[in-house]
């Protein structure tokens, strides 16, 4: 099991997720490798999986929600490299 950083870390403008007061530590169901999250990174965590979810369920060809995806996994990547490589990699 791996830790995140300990500075403060700030979600973007564009999230309008939720906003978890606590970390916790998240499984990649498909590795079994584990990850402790900050309050800020667990909350876009949950937001990428609500994005992936919702793609699969909208029959549309527009699928607005691609974007946010985008954002949230390139937020992932600028601020924990290790827990997206090991959590959405």
């Amino acid at each position: 099991m791996s830790s995140s950083k300990t500075k403060k870390q700030k979600l973007p403008k564009w999230f309008d997720g939720v906003l978890y007061t606590s970390g916790a530590t998240v499984t990649n169901p498909f590795s079994g490798q584990s990850y402790d999250l900050t309050a800020e990174e667990l909350s876009m965590y949950d937001f990428i999986l609500g994005c992936q979810w919702l793609y699969r369920v909208i029959d549309s060809p527009e699928k607005p929600i691609v974007g946010n995806f985008q954002k949230g996994l390139n937020w992932f990547r600028k601020n924990n490299v290790e827990a997206y490589i090991i959590l959405l990699d």
